[in-house]
């Protein structure tokens, strides 16, 4: 499977066997990456209000779009194009400066290729119980990391030391295109690491396969597209 960062929360996932995916995808002129030029038979989103987690409609084609939070409060489980999606809602930050009262998004994971992946929405609180079990399992976990707007890194960092996924990859913090003066640059997140748990791909692309999942938590950071 390659893994690709367009920047934000936005992952495109092209599995050999399978659906191609693409998460969160968001507007180009709000958060300061580039246009999504892939196509993708899914794209989910984790709430159909925030433009920076939303934006589907600007994907190119014809994809299927899954809403995430709707998954999390209908049942949490959604089935479509030969994969299951489980998702968990979750409320963004309660002092975020955009929103009166904090929005609600859906946490998700489901498996390509036979790995197990998750994706933390736009959450922005410690999570519950419920919710860190939810991530019990995991071989890949698209990890918020820039603290300011979404989760703090304690907290974070309390749910990765329970679950323990095999790769954690850090997004929606802050980078030379996207600089929301409040949030963290990469090295905070990374200073909750030993420095040997931590690679670099010095790409926005990589390949994995079910069997190069790390037995302990191993760090990889991705550039994003430019």
């Amino acid at each position: 499977m390659r893994i690709k960062w367009y920047g934000h929360a936005a992952f495109g996932l092209f599995p050999a066997d399978g659906p191609s995916v693409i998460t969160d995808p968001y507007t180009p002129d709000a958060v300061g990456y580039a246009p999504i030029d892939d196509a993708a038979d899914l794209v989910l989103v984790s709430s159909d209000d925030d433009d920076a987690h939303c934006r589907a409609d600007l994907i190119p084609g014809d994809p299927e779009v899954l809403n995430t939070l709707e998954v999390a409060r209908g049942g949490g489980r959604a089935d479509t194009l030969g994969i299951t999606v489980r998702a968990i809602e979750a409320a963004e930050w309660d002092l975020h400066p955009e929103h009166e009262v904090p929005g609600q998004n859906g946490m998700c994971r489901f498996a390509l290729d036979g790995v197990e992946v998750a994706h933390m929405g736009d959450v922005g609180n410690p999570l519950t119980d419920a919710q860190q079990s939810f991530f019990e399992g995991t071989d890949v976990l698209f990890a918020l990391a820039g603290g300011y707007l979404t989760i703090q890194l304690p907290d974070l960092m309390e749910m990765i030391h329970r679950v323990k996924p095999g790769l954690v990859i850090p997004m929606h913090f802050r980078t030379l295109a996207y600089r929301p003066r409040n949030t963290m640059w990469i090295e905070s997140f990374l200073a909750h690491f030993r420095e040997d748990d931590i690679d670099f791909a010095f790409s926005s692309e990589i390949a994995i396969q079910r069997e190069d999942i790390p037995d302990r938590t191993r760090v990889l950071v991705m550039d994003y597209v430019r």
